[in-house]
């Protein structure tokens, strides 16, 4: 099965082609330019690159957040329109999820993406990857509460780079990846794993996930 995998949920646009599992090709991207400018002819790209075009391409593997507000909305709009056009199959996978797969220790994976004003989106995975809990959008200092109940960590993720030294005050035996920029082709392997599990979705019931409302709207409320 080749599959197309698009990330566009952080500062990276990130685009790989995988057979089942297998990473094929991988494409990171971090230039200065919006996503909206990168994404499509990065896919064209790793397409070429390749000998493939969209007609081979039997799976999309869709980072649907949290992140970006932004760069969520263009991946997942873009993935639509490819997908329906060729009618082909659509994986969600979460930012946090594919934070979690990074890591390969046996510990308790704690993915952390800064939302700014010292907000988080956490996820807690186990050593499975499966969540132990609801993905959280709080303050640092109320997720770090919640993480005390918590064993033998290891936080990913720009927030936990962000937030290092407050996680080492407020937990014991805490642990930081040395990988915590996102990369599609792990989004792609968790997508594969969701297809044989038949956790498939059409074009059109792929929504973003955002955890919470966009600065804009949070002002406008005020």
């Amino acid at each position: 099965m080749k599959i197309l995998s698009i990330d566009t949920s952080s500062k990276i646009c990130s685009t790989a082609i995988l057979e089942n599992d297998k990473v094929m090709a991988e494409i990171n991207l971090d230039d200065g330019k919006t996503h909206s400018e990168n994404l499509m002819p990065m896919v064209a790209e790793i397409l070429s690159q390749n000998n493939l075009t969209l007609a081979d391409i039997e799976l999309i593997a869709c980072c649907v957040g949290p992140g970006s507000f932004t760069g969520i909305r263009i991946g997942v709009a873009s993935v639509k329109a490819m997908a329906e056009v060729c009618g082909i199959p659509v994986v969600g996978v979460t930012s946090l999820e594919i934070l979690a797969k990074m890591d390969v220790s046996p510990k308790t994976k704690v993915a952390l993406i800064d939302a700014r004003n010292d907000q988080v989106y956490c996820g807690i995975f186990d050593e499975k990857y499966q969540p132990k809990q609801d993905f959280l959008a709080d303050d640092i200092k109320q997720v770090i509460s919640v993480l005390e109940s918590y064993e033998d960590l290891v936080c990913l993720g720009d927030g936990a780079v962000l937030h290092q030294e407050k996680l080492k005050q407020g937990l014991k035996n805490v642990q930081f990846s040395m990988e915590n920029e996102q990369r599609a082709s792990f989004g792609g392997q968790i997508a594969y794993q969701k297809f044989l599990q038949n956790d498939v979705q059409k074009p059109d019931t792929i929504v973003p996930l955002y955890l919470r409302k966009s600065q804009a709207e949070r002002m406008k409320k005020k």
